[in-house]
Formats: C-alpha cells, sequence, structure tokens
C-alpha cells in the first residue's frame, strides 16, 4: 500500500506493465478487424450486371431455357446425357480417369463462338467475402459445364478483369495471369510486365489471377517440385486448358482422401501435356476444385477428406 498524504488518499502505484498490455489489446483488436474484414465481412464494392453488357441478362436467360429443353420446329434438337452435352454449337464431354491414386475429371469442350467461355462472379456482384458454391453459382447464370475459377476475394491484389470491365489493377508480386481474349483464345502474362489497363485496351476480356502457368507453348512451364505458397504436395486442382481453336479442356481433381491423393503442380501439368494443350493455367484448388455439368456436382470436392462438401468461392469459368 502507498502511504496516505495529508488528505488521507492513497496514491495510485504506477505500473510499468499498463502501457504495453493497452498497446497489446489495441493489436489484438485491429488484428482481429483485418482477419474478419478479410474472411467474414461481406463487402458487395460493384454489381457485375450493371457493368457488362446490355445483352449478357438476355444471353444468360436464353441459356437457361436452351439446357431446360430440347429445340422443337425444326430447331437444333440437344443432345443431353450424364457425361454429354451437344447443341449443334456446344459440345462436351466429360470422363473421368486416374492419374496413380488420384480421380481426374477432364471436360473436352468444342465451341462454335467464344461467346459461350464465360465467367462469373457469385451473386453477380464483384466484392470481398462474396462467396457462393459454384453449383450456386453455375445454376444462376445458366451454365452448361463449370468450375471454380481464381478465388479473387481472398485477395487484396492480383488483376481482376470480368466480361470487358476492369474491377482490381494492382498488380501482385510474381503473379501470373490467364488471359481470356474476346476470340476465345488464351495467353499467359506477368503482372510485373504490364499494367490491367494495357491488357483491357490489347482486347483482354477476362483475367484470373491466380496461377501458376501450367503449360506455355505445348512446353511444362512449372518444376517438380513448385509449390502454390505453403500448400501441400499432392491437392485437389483445378485447371483451364486450350488444345487448338475454341477446342478447351476444364480439368479437375479429387485429392486429399484415402480414394484419391492429389496431384502436384507437375504432376497435373504433364497430364495435360500429354491430352495435346498448348497453354494450362492452374486456378484455385484444394476445397474450392469444383466442376458441375448439367447441374450436378461431378467430383467430390473436399478441403481436409472428412466429409465431401462444397467450398463456397468467389467466381466461376463456366460454358453457356
Amino acid at each position: 500500500m502507498g502511504a496516505k498524504d495529508g488528505k488521507g488518499a492513497v496514491p495510485v502505484r504506477r505500473n510499468g506493465h499498463v502501457f504495453p498490455a493497452a498497446f497489446l489489446c489495441v493489436l489484438l483488436a485491429f488484428t482481429a478487424y483485418v482477419l474478419l474484414d478479410t474472411f467474414v465481412i461481406v463487402r458487395r464494392l460493384e454489381t457485375a450486371a450493371a457493368q457488362t453488357a446490355g445483352t449478357a441478362g438476355t444471353e444468360r436467360a436464353a441459356a437457361s431455357q436452351l439446357a431446360a429443353a430440347p429445340q422443337e420446329d425444326g430447331g437444333t434438337e440437344i443432345v443431353r446425357t450424364e457425361n454429354a452435352y451437344d447443341d449443334g454449337d456446344i459440345s462436351i464431354t466429360v470422363t473421368e480417369e486416374r492419374v496413380g491414386n488420384t480421380a481426374v475429371y477432364v471436360a473436352e469442350v468444342r465451341l462454335s463462338s467464344a461467346a459461350d467461355l464465360r465467367t462469373a462472379f457469385a451473386d453477380d456482384t464483384y466484392g470481398r467475402n462474396v462467396t457462393d458454391t459454384t453449383s450456386a453459382i453455375a445454376e444462376a447464370v445458366g451454365a452448361v459445364l463449370a468450375i471454380n475459377g481464381d478465388y479473387y476475394g481472398a485477395q487484396q491484389t492480383g488483376y481482376v478483369i470480368r466480361n470487358g470491365v476492369l474491377y482490381r489493377s494492382t498488380a501482385k508480386k510474381g503473379a501470373e495471369d490467364l488471359v481470356i481474349y474476346a476470340d476465345g483464345s488464351l495467353a499467359i502474362i506477368r503482372e510485373s510486365e504490364t499494367t490491367a489497363q494495357e491488357l483491357l485496351e490489347s482486347g483482354a476480356r477476362d483475367v484470373l489471377s491466380f496461377g501458376p502457368a501450367l503449360v506455355e507453348n505445348g512446353e511444362i512451364s512449372v518444376s517438380p517440385d513448385e509449390e502454390v505458397g505453403r500448400a501441400k504436395a499432392s491437392n485437389p486442382r483445378t485447371a483451364i486448358a486450350v488444345i487448338d481453336e475454341l477446342h478447351y479442356l476444364f480439368v479437375v481433381s479429387d485429392g486429399r482422401t484415402e480414394e484419391s491423393e492429389g496431384l502436384s503442380l507437375y504432376e497435373l501439368a504433364a497430364f495435360l501435356q500429354g491430352k495435346g494443350v498448348q497453354t494450362a493455367y492452374n486456378l484455385d484448388g484444394g476445397g474450392s476444385s469444383t466442376m458441375v455439368f448439367n447441374g450436378r456436382v461431378v467430383n467430390k470436392p473436399t478441403s481436409g477428406g472428412t466429409q465431401v462438401k462444397e467450398r463456397s468461392v468467389s467466381d466461376i469459368v463456366y460454358i453457356g
């Protein structure tokens, strides 16, 4: 106890630990806010529908109607089975293959028009933590085939261009992006070598920033030990590749389960090279890896191997 003064009051002893404790509390609160802002708090920054071409809604509605029933009155009949789809303009065949101890789902796509290769945001909105499952986003846009995209919402940097609209122009260090041009061609770019505005002006319709590139000019472009961040060597994977003009492969592998171990980036690249692709790009993987075809989830998405369940994501790449 401190000694009393003449008025009987007891002076408070100053504790040298008060300031550090207060600073720690503020730091913890700030860290919690940053984590919530990054992964939980929904920020709807821009509605994609308001920014896309005026015909986008009509085209999507037409795609939904096409997916609903065969054409009549002399129109092209839609052929639809569990593993195939053909409406005269879009032809898709889905197969399941084994690569070692891994299940790999391959959708071979042939298009008459590059306009049928599309991207979409969850809830048709660009923003942070605006997410939905791949199957739900696919249903909303009338997709025949869909895979998860680059999960741009989990990152604060990396170019985002969708349907010819620039949403994010902040470069990510070391990023390799996939560019989808209006003619349906695919290209790999390095964000350090160009700006998002320059890509837009060069005719980029969509830019996805995840990576890395798997195959360029028909050659494997990853090393045997290359990985994404601290990801495990064997993972569920998602990739998109082009063989030749308007001829694509959408690929998803399962992983992290006893039934399906998963692939390394190099194994995925080698698999795609063996299919004759010229350009291939790695999209978000792990629990995000999902393929939807004819309204059905084809693979078995899982994060930890204990439960088959779709992860909600920011965006998809789809046909329809």
